[in-house]
Order: structure tokens, then C-alpha cells, then sequence
């Protein structure tokens, strides 16, 4: 760790507002830019290479330069790095090799996997290291800027700078959740199971629903589906419902053969859904154990009932969904 920038800095002693600079204008970094704008700081240079990078600068940084990262780095006293992961560590090291990290530059990524260690390079070189993740889908529009209000960032940084990255976060609207560096995996992992799965989950839905013949699978899920993140958010596992939690082997029979028929894509997701469905639903009291042996024969992948049983369809005996 540089000692030496890190005992010289106090976020009282830096001018309140800073230059930014963006490298990589993907769907995430002319957004924070912009966001950053708004509470006053100054977007000077922002890197892409694709159209579509040169579109998103263009619509939410305009006025700004396109230039190379280099460059971004020699006009910015504020750098965000927003690529992905898998290139940030090389990014990092080919900057600070060729000289282009300056002592005092505040070097800010927003990987979700990696904290404050994977800006070892540039420490070195006497930049201040700051991992800032926001846990938030992005488009790559104007919309992204509204929906920072009020979202969660994972911060990672060494001690000394956790208030600078903080004050960064709650510039931009959002709310600082520290996050170990040791914990940064583990951190990412629950978002992505919680979110990119959630869209696959909720994409494959709506193709059944068209499959079985619903005009507006959209409109039929928005509400329901509402509902069910708002039960789960307040009541976790408590929130559990539909013929899993309650046991019902043979409409997840009915199901499962279903699937294999019109859609084998969606059977081995569903079964493990189901299974862990039922683990937690047995873990939490809500699936009898009486019935948890049928319906785990069916989520082992019988075709139908274990013992012979005839699957059968059915709705909800309390008059719910599912």
C-alpha cells in the first residue's frame, strides 16, 4: 500500500468538485458520469470503442471527448473504470505499467467481483483505490440516472478512504453497504443469483405462457410476480408458496411432464428450482415431511408418481396461483 498518498489525502483537502474521466462506455459508466455531473463534478473524457459506446457517450455525456484511455487518465482527477471483469486486472496493470496512473488520481471500478486489491498496480503507482458496485441492472439510457436514486453500492476500499468513497456513493444517489474485500465473490454471487437469474427465470415464463396461449404473458406475471418479490423481500422462505411448498407431487408430475413434451429446454431448471424450493420449504417447516417422499421422487426425474400414481392437474386448494 502507498503509504505516503494515503497519509496525504483528506477529502476536505480536494477541491469539491473533480474532473471525471470514463474508461470503458459501456452501460455503466456514462451513467455514474452522469450522475456525477449532476452533484456538481466536471465529465471531461470518456473512452469506447464500439458504435454502440460511442451512441451511450454520445446520448448521456454529450459535449464530452471521445479519447483514448491514456488520455482519460491525463484530463481526470476522478477515473471510472467500468469494463468487464474479466479485463479490469489487465486494464489495470497496462495503465500503471505505461505510466499512466498519477499519484493522487482517484481510480474507481465498479466490478462487482473484485474489491480494492485488483488496484494493487496502480496503488503502487500512487493512485487511490476505491471498488464501487452498483447493485443495479443498467440499460445503457437515460433511465439508469433516475434509478440510482436510492440504490445500493457495494464500497471496498482501504480504511483510510472508506468516507471519500461513500461521500462518491451518496453524490450519486445511491447508499454506501460496506463489503469486505475478502467477501467480494461471495457478494456478487448473491446478486447474480438473485438478479441474472431472475431474468432468465421471468424471460422463460413468458415463453410458456405464449406457448399455452396467453395473449399478454406480461400483463398476466407484472402483478403476480410483484407480489412475490414483495412477500419475499418482508417474509423470506415464509413467502414460499405453490404445489412445491405444499407438497403436491402430483401437480409437479403434471408439470414436469408438461415440460418435457412442450418445452425439455426448462426441465432441468425447473427440477432444480423445485428441489432447493423444497429443501427450504422442509427446512422451514411449510412441507410436511409426510409428503416430502413423493414429491422428491418426482424432482429425482421419475416420470410420474413413485408407487404408481396417476399425476394429476390441479389449482392452488387455497384458491392462490401456482
Amino acid at each position: 500500500m502507498n503509504a505516503s498518498a494515503h497519509e496525504s489525502f483528506d477529502p476536505r483537502d480536494r477541491p469539491a468538485r473533480l474532473s471525471v474521466g470514463v474508461v470503458g462506455a459501456g452501460r455503466v459508466g456514462p451513467a455514474l458520469a452522469a450522475a456525477l455531473r449532476l452533484a456538481g463534478h466536471r465529465p471531461v473524457a470518456v473512452s469506447g470503442v464500439s458504435d454502440a459506446s460511442v451512441r451511450r457517450a454520445g446520448a448521456l455525456l454529450p459535449d464530452v471527448p471521445l479519447v483514448t484511455p491514456a488520455e482519460v487518465l491525463a484530463r481526470a482527477e476522478l477515473v471510472l473504470l467500468t469494463v468487464p471483469d474479466d479485463t479490469l486486472p489487465g486494464l489495470v496493470e497496462g495503465l500503471a505499467d505505461t505510466g499512466a496512473v498519477r499519484p493522487g488520481q482517484l481510480l474507481v471500478h465498479t466490478s462487482g467481483r473484485y474489491g480494492a486489491r485488483v488496484l494493487d498496480p496502480a496503488l503502487r503507482a500512487g493512485a487511490l483505490p476505491l471498488a464501487l458496485h452498483p447493485a443495479m441492472t443498467f440499460t445503457g439510457t437515460s433511465v439508469d440516472v433516475q434509478r440510482l436514486a436510492g440504490c445500493s453500492f457495494g464500497v471496498t476500499a482501504p480504511e483510510e478512504l472508506r468516507l471519500a468513497a461513500e461521500a462518491l456513493v451518496i453524490e450519486m444517489g445511491g447508499e454506501p453497504e460496506w463489503i469486505a474485500e475478502e467477501s467480494r465473490p461471495l457478494y456478487h454471487a448473491a446478486l447474480a443469483l438473485g438478479a441474472n437469474h431472475l431474468v432468465t427465470l421471468v424471460a422463460q415464463a413468458m415463453e410458456l405462457l405464449g406457448a399455452a396461449g396467453v395473449a399478454a404473458p406480461d400483463r398476466m406475471l407484472g402483478p403476480l410476480l410483484g407480489a412475490a418479490l414483495d412477500n419475499a423481500l418482508r417474509s423470506g422462505d415464509a413467502a414460499l408458496t405453490g404445489p412445491v411448498a405444499r407438497g403436491d407431487a402430483g401437480t409437479v408430475a403434471a408439470h414436469v411432464a408438461e415440460l418435457r413434451a412442450h418445452a425439455p429446454g426448462a426441465v432441468a431448471g425447473y427440477l432444480a428450482m423445485a428441489r432447493t424450493t423444497a429443501d427450504r420449504a422442509l427446512a422451514h417447516g411449510l412441507l410436511k415431511p409426510e409428503l416430502a417422499e413423493d414429491l422428491l421422487g418426482v424432482l429425482a426425474g421419475g416420470e410420474g408418481l413413485p408407487g404408481g400414481g396417476e399425476a394429476t392437474e390441479g389449482t392452488d386448494s387455497a384458491g392462490g396461483a401456482g
